[in-house]
């Protein structure tokens, strides 16, 4: 039988987290922790509400994460985040060393593949799970931006 708990599964997951901050205003991504199949923190961006540029999805996934575990190393989880971490996102995943980041759309600007930021050595990364998907929310609300100024 196949596992229907897959990569597609869990973006679908950090897709719906982008949505809710798409609707909040907030810059639409979306994150999601799981560890053994179970998703164990759930996060989008805040930076709006917080007024706090560090408020990224990936940063409140970290620490709700953390606090569920009851430690600050997640061993044994896998962020699933819309878009490709940035540079300061990808150095606290490094921190928490993270054992797998899978991201959906590639940041081309900003992205920690393009700022050659070094990952935690142990940790796996994979791009393009519904990459698509994430990358039309990223366009929609950038021209609904456009069109209210």
């Amino acid at each position: 039988m196949e596992n229907p708990f897959d990569d597609t599964y869990f973006m679908k997951k950090a897709l719906q987290e982008a949505e809710v901050a798409f609707d909040k205003g907030e810059i639409p991504v979306g994150a999601i922790i799981v560890v053994d199949n179970r998703v164990i923190a759930r996060a989008h961006n805040l930076t709006e509400l917080l007024n706090d540029v560090t408020a990224h999805a990936e940063m409140q996934a970290i620490t709700a994460a953390a606090n569920f575990l009851g430690g600050k190393y997640l061993h044994n989880c896998t962020l699933y985040v819309t878009l490709e971490p940035c540079q300061m996102c990808a150095g606290a995943l490094y921190w928490s060393q993270i054992s797998n980041i899978v991201y959906g759309a590639k940041d081309e600007k900003r992205g920690c593949g393009i700022m050659g930021t070094q990952l935690h050595p142990k940790t796996k990364i994979k791009g393009g799970i519904l990459a698509d998907e994430s990358s039309s929310l990223m366009k929609q609300f950038f021209i609904k931006r456009r069109n209210l100024n």
